[in-house]
């Protein structure tokens, strides 16, 4: 029995198990199951484990003595369990070649389950953000990149790089973390399924090994986990946010004056969270953040609002000071119209370092930390300025959008 456990298993393309039934088994077998399972050398997926028994989706969380009982109680009205071999039946397993120089698919050949996670340096993703064959899309708690249709098509690129990866996630290593000191560092990783990894070919394997790290103290992100097992998130992270933001403000605004106040709330494909927590990957971030704040702001919809483009002494005045002036104008107290755009400023302040400066190239693991808080700050205050938009009589009709959502730092 445990030969053919494990030959379906390394025989299958996705590490199969062996199904057992009262219709396709004997009693002797299923006795023969029980023994295997006693004696730790397999593992019973049952429906109760999870909704696909044929594939292993993590070492097992029941007690071997209710796996057995689950092989004992099959009756003829069961769709019946699958067996899969432990590490312990495969140790001395002689394996085919093809997973000789597949790290991934190897592990998968010697126990690793389908679900199970593999954690890695953030920066395994950068070659696949930067290499212009491929298409990245960053979300808030995770990540998937693939080669492009025109990529794939063209027949001179390479097999080995005819991959892609859609079910990666964030992951953060807290142990360092004080919300007090504002020097402790938060460690992004990126987190991926064994059964994914094994999808990639031998020579992107090898790679992804490369910047692979322990799993001690590393977390996956709350909401990405919840969404991979089938649930649907309760909440946004700071980037949605941000897009919701915007696009909410300007709606109000053109409510009012008939023109939007951000000629954008689309985010550009490459903003996202930093992959390196170094001066160039921060830079560029600042740069774009930028774009998407003050040089975002449409002159055109402040000449709507009647805003002077200079102040009292005639000097001309840049888009966040003529922003300031309109809020003051509609009964804004000063010193609030400066803590809105306190954080704007701060983001054209630090635009500004790069564009006249030569600048070192340095590695800060707080620029993680860094971009969670000015993340948060931005978003605040666009949060009060759509509240305060939105107090406005021809905005009465107006609804905010998930109401309810809760915000996620990270």
């Amino acid at each position: 029995m445990l030969k053919k456990v494990k030959r379906r298993y390394l025989e299958s393309r996705d590490f199969n198990g062996l199904h057992v039934s009262t219709s396709r088994n004997t009693t002797e077998e299923i006795d023969g199951a029980v023994e295997l399972a006693e004696a730790g050398m397999v593992e019973v997926v049952g429906p109760s484990d999870y909704l696909n028994i044929h594939i292993r989706p993590w070492p097992s969380r029941r007690t071997v003595a209710k796996q057995i009982e689950e092989l004992r109680e099959l009756s003829e009205d069961d769709y019946g369990v699958c067996l899969y071999p432990k590490a312990k039946a495969l140790k001395k397993t002689k394996l085919p070649g093809k997973f000789e120089n597949a790290p991934f698919s190897k592990a998968m050949a010697r126990g690793r389950s389908t679900l199970e996670l593999a954690f890695f340096s953030a920066d395994v993703l950068e070659g696949y953000r930067n290499d212009a064959r491929f298409r990245f899309g960053m979300g808030d708690f995770g990540i998937n990149f693939g080669l492009s249709d025109e990529a794939f098509e063209d027949r001179d690129q390479p097999k080995k790089d005819r991959v892609g990866l859609l079910h990666l996630g964030f992951a953060y290593d807290m142990r360092q973390y004080d919300p007090q000191a504002s020097d402790s560092p938060i460690i992004r990783r990126v987190a991926a399924f064994y059964g994914d990894l094994d999808d990639l070919t031998p020579e992107h394997q090898q790679r992804w090994a490369s910047f692979q790290v322990a799993k001690k103290g590393v977390d996956p992100h709350p909401v990405w986990y919840a969404s991979q097992m089938g649930h649907w998130p309760d909440g946004m992270g700071p980037f949605a946010r941000l897009a919701q933001e915007l696009k909410a403000i300007g709606d109000l605004f053109e409510n009012v004056w008939g023109i939007r106040l951000f000629r954008s709330h689309e985010l550009p494909d490459d903003f996202g969270w930093i992959l390196r927590a170094d001066q160039r990957e921060w830079d560029h971030f600042i740069h774009s953040f930028d774009k998407l704040l003050s040089d975002n702001i449409d002159d055109g919809a402040l000449d709507k609002a009647k805003v002077p483009r200079t102040n009292e002494k005639g000097d001309p005045l840049g888009t966040l000071g003529r922003f300031e002036l309109f809020m003051t104008m509609k009964h804004v107290a000063p010193e609030s119209a400066k803590w809105a755009l306190r954080p704007l400023r701060q983001v054209r302040a630090a635009r500004q370092k790069p564009a006249h400066a030569l600048r070192t190239n340095v590695t800060d693991q707080t620029f993680v930390r860094k971009q969670k808080d000015l993340l948060h700050d931005v978003n605040e205050v666009l949060i009060n300025i759509r509240q305060w938009l939105s107090s406005h009589p021809q905005n009465r009709e107006w609804k905010e959008t998930w109401p309810a959502a809760k915000d996620y730092p990270l």
